[in-house]
């Protein structure tokens, strides 16, 4: 978009957008994913209302020639974000707003087993000493000088097999990798 020039639909502009699209879309999504609790439709929106606000102000995509202008996209979407929370609190909640908090309770807990079935599933793969370090410090709860005294082994040596145990659970495990840090 050079200075002092405007466009017609269909041509360099749309381009332009729809580089611009490519290029920070995904980034600018995730963070509305995260500002939006998960709801991908709430963040596509906003996503969108992002794109229309940067075709509808191109001096401030000039402004940003010389610098990237993912900071000022972000920014952007940042504050549609908030306001779009700040306008649904402001409201009374609708029949059929949202998901019945019944519903939500079911689904976490239906996770939270699944989680459970996959990381007992992976615990049997690991070798027995590995094993019953971790059902030693993370099962049950006990210290390093706990389990070591346990299981009749030295403290260093409970380290050792938890440290190594956690990391063969994170090759079994790749989708709960961040959790086992």
């Amino acid at each position: 978009m050079t200075a002092g020039t405007t466009t017609p639909p269909g041509t360099s502009a749309e381009h332009e957008l729809a580089a611009l699209q490519r290029e920070h879309g995904p980034s600018l999504f995730a963070l509305l994913l995260r500002l939006c609790d998960g709801d991908r439709q709430r963040a596509e929106d906003l996503l969108q209302e992002t794109l229309v606000r940067a075709w509808q102000h191109p001096e401030a995509l000039r402004a940003q020639e010389f610098d990237s202008v993912r900071p000022w996209l972000l920014t952007v979407g940042r504050r549609l974000a908030i306001d779009a929370r700040r306008a649904r609190q402001a409201r009374p909640a609708e029949v059929g707003d949202g998901v019945p908090e019944s519903a939500r309770v079911v689904a976490d807990h239906a996770e939270r087993s699944a989680a459970m079935l996959d990381v007992r599933e992976a615990v049997k793969t690991l070798t027995p000493e590995h094993r019953e370090v971790l059902v030693q410090v993370y099962f049950r709860g006990a210290t390093v000088a706990e389990a070591a005294q346990a299981l009749g082994i030295p403290p260093g040596t409970v380290k050792s097999r938890a440290y190594y145990a956690l990391r063969a659970l994170r090759r079994v495990l790749p989708g709960y990798a961040a959790d086992l840090r």
